[in-house]
């Protein structure tokens, strides 16, 4: 309706969808509105606690809760526990300033590829994690993965379907995020010879194409449009990639579309 300014009438009639299934709001009990409350208020005071310690204080105050019911409504709320901010795990950064774009360009598209993440949230589960991954030369956007968490082993997974559909590039550049720079992902990208190329630590400007991808989706996109879910978010982000590469003319590329761009270019190994 709101990209297509169309009536409700109009849109509920082209998806086969009830008027009345479009108009309705869930609405919770009463009772359970003070839960809500209450868990609400015990997360704040305690940052730190998960929704077991919660469960566990509500029984106390009374509350004829279990914790699958809290558990429940703790990830409708969006909860999760706050890091430490003292821990100190995992790798650390190894990248430097020469990775820069800027000190080491892509030169044709396959070339150098940039991933990085971006945050969002649905309505019915709280946040999620959007993997984009950018060809720098010709600024395609290759492809989103959605979901709800992204370790390495999904950051492996998405990477082995882009290069089944658009061949490998020669290396790939990210920041020092604890996904990119495990040995899950770095182990793989050595057995498939593509170099993992970190930029120094605390420095987007080092890899811009994906920072500006990122930010052009969260301004066009992200911040526009409600998700109901997780499956709703992947179909929108999904056309909207699609129509990023076909039809948004790039200030980069001359005004060209990636897509038109990528064709009239070469590009490695052909």
């Amino acid at each position: 309706m709101r990209r297509h300014k169309v009536s409700e009438r109009r849109a509920c009639k082209l998806l086969e969808q009830n008027r009345s299934t479009q108009r309705y709001v869930a609405v919770s009990p009463p009772e359970e509105l003070k839960l809500i409350a209450a868990m609400n208020a015990l997360a704040q005071k305690h940052p730190r606690w998960g929704y077991r310690s919660i469960t566990k204080l509500l029984q106390n105050d009374g509350w004829k809760v279990n914790p699958k019911r809290i558990e429940r409504l703790w990830r409708l709320e969006g909860h999760h526990v706050s890091p430490s901010k003292s821990k100190k795990s995992g790798k650390r950064a190894t990248g430097t300033g020469e990775n820069s774009s800027k000190n080491r360009p892509a030169e044709a598209g396959n070339h150098i590829w940039s991933y990085d993440f971006v945050s969002a949230r649905v309505r019915r589960g709280g946040p999620i994690r959007i993997l984009n991954v950018v060809d720098e030369f010709t600024r395609v956007s290759l492809g989103s993965k959605v979901a709800r968490s992204i370790g390495a082993h999904s950051v492996v997974a998405h990477l082995e379907d882009l290069f089944d559909t658009y061949g490998k590039p020669v290396g790939i550049r990210s920041d020092n995020g604890r996904e990119f720079i495990s040995d899950t992902v770095v182990r793989w990208l050595a057995d498939h010879d593509v170099e993992p190329i970190f930029i120094e630590k605390g420095s987007p400007q080092q890899n811009p194409f994906v920072e500006r991808f990122n930010g052009t989706m969260r301004r066009d996109l992200l911040n526009l449009e409600d998700f109901n879910n997780v499956t709703e978010a992947r179909v929108v982000i999904a056309t909207w990639n699609a129509e990023y590469n076909e039809q948004r003319p790039h200030r980069g590329l001359g005004m060209m579309t990636p897509l038109a761009f990528a064709r009239s270019h070469s590009v490695v190994g052909q």
